[in-house]
């Protein structure tokens, strides 16, 4: 593919802070990188994908509002994360964290070990674990 010819097919996916590297010939005859906002396919599969994402996302939010999990399960799905990473961020056994996703252990949870959960997530104190309308989708 000739550098003019890379895909340039902008869906603002992600509002254009994305881009992809693609390898075209320039007129010299070398390879080079270039760089592509995507094209149609790909950015429709994208868009599908981040839609599936926020419904999980959502789901888990109601789950946490109607009290049948903690907050920590929201931030999991927030984050793009599972059990497995989650767990391995907080250098916890997946099992303990599947307990923290209980709201009654999770609200005796000491205070070492929300402070893994904060810095897992990216948070900047335990109470922003409680705020769940900061983090909306």
């Amino acid at each position: 593919m000739k550098v003019d010819e890379v895909p340039q097919d902008d869906a603002n996916l992600l509002e254009g802070k994305t881009r992809d590297v693609q390898y075209a010939i320039d007129e010299n005859g070398k390879y080079i990188t270039v760089k592509s906002v995507g094209w149609d396919p790909k950015n429709t599969i994208m868009q599908q994908a981040w839609e599936v994402e926020k419904k999980k996302i959502r789901q888990a939010k109601k789950l946490v509002m109607d009290g049948i999990k903690s907050p920590l399960y929201y931030h999991m799905f927030r984050c793009l994360m599972n059990v497995k990473l989650l767990s391995s961020y907080v250098k916890l056994p997946r099992y303990k964290v599947k307990r923290h996703f209980d709201p009654k252990i999770f609200s005796k949870l000491s205070a070492q070990i929300l402070d893994k959960y904060v810095y897992a997530f990216g948070l900047k104190n335990r109470d922003d674990l409680l705020k769940l309308e900061l983090h909306e989708d």
